[in-house]
Formats: C-alpha cells, structure tokens, sequence
C-alpha cells in the first residue's frame, strides 16, 4: 500500500465532499494560484486513498493545474455497501465518470494508481469524450503477478473468516521484504490502520478479485485517440517494469520511471512524479491546442472549396 510523505494538506488544498449523481465522494481539492491550466482527477489503488497523493498536490498546483484526488466508493472516508457487485470495474468506472462531469471543468487528465489504473483505462474505454489524456501509474496490462495473486487470495479469504482488526495483523505478517519500512512515522503508521478499518471489506475482496483475473486490455485501449502516459519506479512488486515497459510500447504511449521509487512514485518520489505529470500534461495541452488549430484550418478550407464551387456554378449559369 501506498505510505503518504505526510497528512498535512498544503495551503493550496482543502477537502472536501464532491456531489455526483452516484453519490458524494470524499476530495482533496488543489488548485492554483490564476486560472488552471487544466484540471487532473487521480484514483487511487487497492487498500488506498486520496491521501496517497498529498505530495502531488502542491508542485502540481504550483505548475498551474488543478488536482483533484478522490477516495472511491467503499474507500477511506467515501462509504459502500455491503455488496461485491457495487464495487464491478465497470460501477467504479461509472463513478469516475460522474466524478468528472461534477468537476464541471471541461475535459480532464485522468491518473490512476496501481487498481486505479485499471479503474481509470476502463472509464476511458467507457467514454474517452471527458477526458484529455489518459495517465497509468504502477499498473500493469492485466492480472498482477502470481504472488501477489496469492497474497490477495489468502486477503479474501480471511475478509470471510475475520473481522478487518485481525485481517490487518495477520497481513501485516505477509507483507513482502519491498514494502517493509521501519522508519514509517507513528502518524502514518496510525493512519494506514485507521484508513484500513474505515475502507469496506466488501471493495476489497472485490477489487482483489478483479485484480487476480482481469484480462489484458491494451489493444482495445490502443485504439483510443488519447495522450497516454505510463509511469512507474523502477522496481514494483505487484507488475513487473518490463510488463510496463511493453505496455507503453503497445500504445504509443509516453514512458517514465522515477528514479528510487518502487510501486508509489507518488509517495516515494512526489516531487519528480509531479515534474513528470506536469510536463506531459502540458504537452497533451499543447497538442490539444495545435489540433483544434489544424482542424479549424481543415474547416476554413472546406469553406473556401464550397464558396468556389458556388462562385463556379454561378458563373456557369450566366
């Protein structure tokens, strides 16, 4: 799970509930100093929350976006019922969807996080319209890796058998040699527990189920004409980088790997994640732009082609 740097929102942030027709959402809400450049929704991944990207917040903010990080339904401080099928990729992908129509910001850059990857691509694949570009953070093209497929069985099996205080002491015992960390603060220690117990026993099982058996869909997401952007550290336990690095090839998609980071860029190296995000959201800005120039150019084009066909039928007539 991803272990935020801090708690502590920067001036910039606030939290707050985002009002949707599928419900209200717990945000964390950046925005900068003038207008923004634009406006980024980031969906966080399994066992996580929007708190995962408080190091982002700020230096996005700083280069002129608006960021909007969302705890999903069932997750942290967003409640869920007690009902596996509410928490389906494509329910969670409806979510995103309704929370980017009540941003009311035009199209948006779409980040998601490790599950949150496969939440964000699948909401894309839903409808590309509201979004404008597409972001995969430490998520990989298909079902995670055979050991962490046996780790999250054992997790749905004790969320049927145990209650989620003994679910977190006896995972706390499987966690992998990558994840372990003595050096984590008391406080977020405190939180990573308190986000554990407030999060639905049912997404979990859920969503772990999802991950174990979801299929590879780059080729269908290949086929979307949108910037795309796989990012992840340069060691995961839960994809492999080389599984990314194909992926990224596979869609013709921009690639970065933070230097010292792992399966959190946004929480072990925010700072250089933030630089990166902002740059290619910049240039998918740009892009976007020189676009509409060129088919404003095609229009003014067409218009000319017509008016000399008329002018030509006119004097055809005389």
């Amino acid at each position: 799970m991803s272990k935020p740097p801090t708690l502590t929102l920067p001036a910039c942030a606030r939290a707050r509930r985002l009002v949707t027709e599928r419900g209200e959402f717990a945000v964390h809400d950046a925005r900068p100093g003038g207008t923004p450049a634009g406006t980024a929704l980031l969906v966080p991944g399994f066992t996580g929350s929007k708190e995962d990207f408080i190091g982002l917040l700020e230096p996005l903010a700083a280069a002129g976006f608006r960021v909007v990080a969302v705890d999903g339904r069932g997750q942290h401080e967003t409640p869920g019922p007690d009902d596996e099928s509410a928490y389906a990729l494509g329910e969670l992908a409806q979510d995103v969807l309704a929370q980017t129509r009540a941003l009311d910001a035009g199209p948006v850059h779409l980040l998601g996080h490790s599950f949150g990857g496969l939440v964000a691509r699948t909401a894309v694949l839903r409808d590309p319209a509201p979004f404008r570009s597409l972001t995969v953070m430490s998520s990989g093209p298909g079902a995670i890796v055979a050991a962490q497929q046996a780790r999250v069985r054992m997790l749905i099996d004790a969320l049927g058998r145990m209650d989620m205080q003994s679910v977190w002491l006896a995972m706390r015992d499987l966690d992998p040699p990558e994840a372990e960390d003595a050096a984590t603060p008391p406080e977020i220690g405190a939180f990573l527990h308190r986000r554990w117990m407030n999060t639905a026993p049912r997404q979990l099982a859920a969503t772990g189920r999802q991950m174990i058996a979801e299929p590879d869909r780059v080729a269908e997401l290949a086929a979307v004409s949108l910037p795309k952007h796989v990012v992840s550290g340069t060691a995961d336990y839960v994809w492999p980088v080389s599984e990314m690095d194909a992926m990224a090839e596979r869609l013709g998609a921009h690639r970065t790997v933070v230097e010292g980071a792992e399966h959190s860029p946004n929480a072990q190296q925010p700072a250089a994640t933030a630089a990166a995000l902002a740059a290619f959201w910049h240039d998918a800005d740009r892009e976007r732009e020189h676009e509409g120039e060129r088919d404003a150019d095609r229009e003014r084009e067409r218009d000319a082609d017509r008016q000399r066909e008329r002018d030509a039928d006119r004097k055809g007539g005389r």
